[in-house]
C-alpha cells in the first residue's frame, strides 16, 4: 500500500502514517526505509522510540554468519582487486566496519592469503567484541586483528569499505584526510549513492533502525579527489536497490564499488 499509493496525493495521506506505525513496530521487511532527513543527527532524532539504534547490540554481533565461508556476486570485483594487491606486495588491510571479519573469513576461499598478512578490522565494541572471541577458535593463521579505534588504519596498505559508509557518522574522505599517512588504496563496495542528492533516511533492521548515509555520486568523488585519490576502477550492482517510500525522488536502483589510488 506505501509503495502504490505513495504517488496518489488521495491514497498517500493514509498510506503514510500506516507506514510509519509498522515501521516504528519493527513488522516491516528488512531494509526498510523511512523519511528523508538532512543529518545523521536529524535522523536520529526521528528513529523509533520503540527499538534500539545502531549495531552495536548482542543481536547485531550475531548478524551474517551465513557469510562466513562465501561471498556475494558483487563481491566478485573486490576479490579481483584484493587479488591484484596482494599479489603485488602489499600486506596490510583495514577493514572498516568489517564485523566479525565476514570478508576476511569469506574472501578466504578464493584468495591465497600470505602468512604476513595483517588484516584489521574496525567495528563497534559489541561486534568487535564478538569478533575476537570467533576469531579464536577460527583464525588459526592469527592474521585477524581488531580494534576500535579508526587511526588505525593510519598507515596500512589497503582500506576496505564494504557495505559501511552508509551507516558511519562521518564520511570516509573526512576520515582519510585526518590520517598521517593515508591508504594507498581504498576498495570501497555496496555503497548507496544517488545521481544528485545527498541525504539521510531511517533503515529498520527488525530489531533496531539506524541513520543511513546517501551521499551524491558527483559529490563523493569530488571530496575523494580532494583527498588525494583517483578512482581506477568503478561498477555499480543491481543486487541492491534503496526504495524509500513517498520520496520516489530520493530512492536509487542500484548500489557502488570504487577501487581508488592515493595519487
Amino acid at each position: 500500500m506505501a509503495h502504490d499509493g505513495a504517488e496518489l496525493p488521495g491514497l498517500r495521506l493514509l498510506a503514510k502514517p500506516m507506514y510509519r506505525k509498522l515501521f516504528d513496530r519493527g513488522t516491516l521487511p528488512n531494509n526498510s526505509y523511512f523519511g528523508v532527513y538532512a543529518s545523521f543527527e536529524q535522523a536520529l532524532a526521528q528513529a523509533p522510540k520503540t527499538m534500539p539504534t545502531g549495531f552495536d547490540l548482542p543481536r547485531a554481533a550475531a548478524l551474517y554468519r551465513d557469510r562466513l565461508d562465501t561471498i556475494l556476486v558483487g563481491d566478485y570485483p573486490v576479490v579481483f582487486w584484493l587479488s591484484q594487491l596482494l599479489m603485488s606486495g602489499h600486506r596490510t588491510v583495514f577493514d572498516l566496519g568489517g564485523h566479525i571479519g565476514i570478508s576476511y573469513y569469506g574472501f578466504q576461499s578464493y584468495l591465497n592469503y600470505p602468512d604476513d598478512l595483517q588484516w584489521t578490522v574496525y567495528d563497534l565494541p559489541e561486534v568487535v567484541s564478538a569478533g575476537r572471541a570467533w576469531a579464536s577458535e577460527h583464525d588459526a593463521g592469527g592474521r585477524l586483528k581488531f580494534t576500535l579505534s579508526r587511526g588505525d588504519a593510519d598507515g596500512c596498505d589497503i582500506l576496505l569499505a564494504s557495505g559501511v559508509l552508509q551507516y558511519l557518522g562521518f564520511p570516509l574522505p573526512e576520515m582519510l584526510r585526518a590520517l598521517r599517512e593515508p591508504p594507498r588504496h581504498v576498495l570501497i563496495n555496496v555503497t548507496p549513492l544517488h545521481p544528485s542528492r545527498s541525504f539521510f533516511t531511517l533503515q529498520q533492521i527488525g530489531f533496531s533502525s539506524c541513520p543511513y548515509r546517501v551521499m551524491a555520486l558527483p559529490g563523493f568523488l569530488a571530496e575523494m579527489e580532494a583527498a588525494g585519490y583517483t578512482a581506477i576502477d568503478r561498477w555499480e550492482s543491481f543486487e541492491r536497490y534503496m526504495r524509500i517510500p513517498f520520496e520516489s525522488d530520493h530512492s536509487i536502483d542500484r548500489y557502488y564499488g570504487f577501487h581508488f589510488q592515493l595519487s
